[in-house]
Order: structure tokens, then C-alpha cells, then sequence
């Protein structure tokens, strides 16, 4: 370092001299609400990729369910149910495919509180941004564990002997509007991760709200064996027509009122969690 420089590099900087150099390139323009999302979850993505260990969630539960359930009540129940093995497993594995979906959507509220307790949402509200973004991103990218969790349950059904009527059409169809439906439904354990204050918490009441929807339901049984009061708890119960819907698809049908019914639920849930998530998420301290 020569004497001039030495004396460039001691000289105290002037505003002048910093405004011209902050203003010497072109701003860059502020990104959108799109470009923010998906950019956030390429970082829950990238989460799974450098700590393997998340995806236990998604193998743990597609896996557990379909074993347990799906050769327990097949080869158990199957008979009395529905008069043989291979009848009740057409009827019982699009059920199967539901629950376990939604019960994966329990994991986004768990991953959003750990962010949270660790300080990485102070940071991201920070941020120039669109402010439900960092929200939006995270669930997008549990989106790849839906569909992971799908195909899992899915192959396993076929290996089973299961074979949609509806063929690869339908069941790409009733995968596509699940997916649909687990995305809403995260926003509830969204707003319950903003609440409670430990990932054991959401977790813990995630599974007291899950359990009675997924088994309440016609995941199982036809709930016209149901007592009275019980068909009604069960029709009302939008698992019940997500399960309809994913049933009649993969069996060739298209229930066209159904799908309305889990387009509107998605909707709600999305109408009613996301405004108060948002809110909970702004005050958050």
C-alpha cells in the first residue's frame, strides 16, 4: 500500500461521496408478492435437503397408516365390512390417502413455531417484502411433502392389489385437489403455531383436533351403519367429503357437488385462518 493510498483509505467519507456511490447503479426494482413466496419455499425446500431428518414426517405417517390401517382393517374387517378383502381395500384406501395427507399438514405449524423460537421471523419481517410471504413460502414448500406422502400411500395401494377404475387421469385428479385442500388446512396450524408458544404445543393440539376429524368420517365405514346423530356429525365433516371426492375419482366418477363442497371448505379455511394468522403474525413479539 503505497502513501496515496494509505491517505484515500484515512480520509473520512463525506455524504456527497456516499450518496454517488449508492446511487452510481440502477435500483434494483422491489419483488412481488409471486417472485417472494416461491422464493421462501425454495428455503423450506432447501431446509429438507440440508436436515434429511424432516422428511420422517412425511415417511412416518404415509407409512405407518396405510401398514397399520390399511392391512389391519383390510385384512381384519374387510370381510364383514364389505363381504371380501379386495372389495373393502378399493373402498378404503382413497380414505387412507386423506388421512394421511392432512395429518402431514400438522407438520407446518411444528416447523413454522421452531423459526419462530428461534428468532428467523424477526428477521423476515424485517424484510422489504410482501408481508404474508415468508407464511405463503413455507406452506408452498410443504406442498413437495403432500405430494411425496401421496405417491407413497398410492404405490403402496397398488402393490396391495388396489386398482383405481378411474385410472392414472383420476387419480392425478383427486391428488391435485387434495394437495389443494392440505394447503388450506395448513393455514389453521399456521395460525396455532403463532399462538402456542413450543413446537410440542402445536403439535399436541394439532393431533386433539386431527384425530376426532379423520375418524369421525367415512374414511373407514359408510356411515349409513352409523347411528342418526352420528350420520350427521359425519356428513358435515369436510374430511368426509374430501373422502368422497377422492373415492369417486379414482373409482371413474365425477362428484361434481363434492367438489364444490371441498373447493368452498378450502375457501373458508383459507378466509378465516389466513386473515387471522396474518394478524397474529404482524403483532407478534
Amino acid at each position: 500500500m503505497n502513501a496515496t493510498t494509505a491517505e484515500q483509505a484515512s480520509a473520512p467519507v463525506t455524504e456527497d461521496a456516499l450518496r454517488s456511490v449508492l446511487l452510481a447503479g440502477e435500483r434494483p426494482s422491489r419483488p412481488g408478492p409471486v417472485l417472494t413466496s416461491l422464493t421462501f419455499g425454495w428455503r423450506a425446500l432447501l431446509k429438507i435437503k440440508h436436515v434429511p431428518e424432516q422428511l420422517v414426517d412425511v415417511t412416518m405417517f404415509p407409512i405407518m397408516f396405510p401398514i397399520m390401517f390399511t392391512l389391519m382393517f383390510t385384512y381384519l374387517f374387510g370381510g364383514a365390512l364389505a363381504g371380501s378383502t379386495q372389495e373393502y381395500l378399493q373402498f378404503l384406501l382413497p380414505g387412507i390417502l386423506v388421512q394421511a395427507n392432512v395429518m402431514i399438514t400438522m407438520n407446518t405449524g411444528i416447523t413454522l413455531n421452531t423459526d419462530i423460537q428461534k428468532g428467523v421471523f424477526d428477521r423476515f419481517r424485517s424484510l422489504p417484502v410482501w408481508r404474508p410471504s415468508p407464511l405463503v413460502g413455507a406452506l408452498l414448500g410443504d406442498v413437495m411433502r403432500y405430494s411425496i406422502g401421496s405417491a407413497i400411500v398410492i404405490t403402496l395401494g397398488l402393490v396391495l392389489g388396489f386398482r383405481p377404475e378411474g385410472g392414472a387421469v383420476g387419480v392425478v385428479l383427486s391428488v391435485a385437489l387434495l394437495l389443494v385442500f392440505s394447503f388450506c388446512l395448513s393455514w389453521l396450524w399456521t395460525m396455532l403455531s403463532l399462538i402456542l408458544r413450543t413446537p410440542n404445543s402445536v403439535a399436541g393440539v394439532s393431533m386433539m383436533v386431527m384425530f376426532p376429524l379423520t375418524f369421525v368420517s367415512n374414511i373407514f365405514v359408510d356411515p349409513k351403519t352409523m347411528p342418526g346423530w352420528m350420520q350427521v356429525v359425519v356428513e358435515v365433516n369436510p374430511i368426509s367429503h374430501l373422502a368422497t371426492v377422492v373415492r369417486g375419482l379414482m373409482d371413474g366418477s365425477v362428484p361434481a357437488g363434492e367438489i364444490g363442497w371441498v373447493l368452498v371448505s378450502s375457501v373458508l379455511l383459507v378466509a378465516v385462518f389466513g386473515p387471522i394468522t396474518m394478524v397474529l403474525y404482524r403483532n407478534k413479539k
